[in-house]
This record gives structure tokens, sequence and C-alpha cells, in this order.
């Protein structure tokens, strides 16, 4: 079991809340806005708490000194790469993904060491070969 916090309770934020949580792993989810944890699904039994992931109090407040896993899925980028930055370099959470929708800025700052993902690229690889197929 891993102690999971998940900045963003999105429809990516709060569907891998989920689906983690029904894993069996201690999931929190850290959201600006109390109304975005409506997404969650009923049997949800982690916590969700209000807070600004770039804020090291509401990081605190939400556990991350004590993380194995942390995930940045605001719908900012800029937002993500600071609270990735915060995870990794301050607290030293083991593993630290962040979601990043400029392919350019995903490309650069995985070279700088954060593990990070672009739905952008990852969605356009995958209609390009459905289109060559």
């Amino acid at each position: 079991m891993k102690k999971v916090l998940i900045m963003g309770c999105g429809r990516l934020g709060s569907r891998l809340a989920s689906l983690l949580d029904a894993a069996g792993h201690s999931v929190t989810v850290l959201d600006v806005d109390v109304f975005s944890f409506r997404r969650l699904l009923p049997n949800y039994k982690g916590k969700a708490l209000v807070g600004n992931g770039v804020d090291v109090e509401s990081l605190k407040k939400a556990g991350i000194q004590e993380a194995d896993v942390f995930v940045a899925v605001t719908q900012g980028d800029n937002r993500n790469i600071m609270a990735a930055q915060i995870a990794k370099h301050i607290f030293n959470v083991p593993q630290v993904i962040c979601r990043i929708y400029d392919p350019l800025r995903q490309e650069f700052f995985q070279t700088l060491g954060l593990e990070t993902l672009s739905p952008t690229t990852i969605i356009a690889d995958i209609l390009k070969k459905r289109l060559e197929s």
C-alpha cells in the first residue's frame, strides 16, 4: 500500500483517486475548490482536503511528509510544475508525477528530472497510429 497525494480533483484526479483507493492505497486529494470533490465516487474512503498544492502548509496538512507518491493533475501547467518541484526537492517524495499539457514544456521539465506526462503528446501519438493503420 502506498500513501498517495493527488493535487487536483478534476476528471483525472478524481478518477485516479477512486481507482487507487479501490486498489487499497491510502489516498488524499487536495484541491482549491470544495465543489470539485463531488466527482469522487460515493465509496471513496480517502481524504479530500481544500488547499493550494503550491502552499507548503497546505501540503503538510495533506500529509506530503509521509507520501510515497505525489501526482499533480490540475488544469494549470505552471501550478503542476511548481507543486511537483516542491514535492520532489523540498519534501523528497520518492515518486512525483506531473501532468503538463504543453509538449515543449513537458520535454523541458522532463530533462530537468521531473516525471512528466503530456496528454497532448499521448493522444496525438494514438491518433497518428490509428490514422496510419
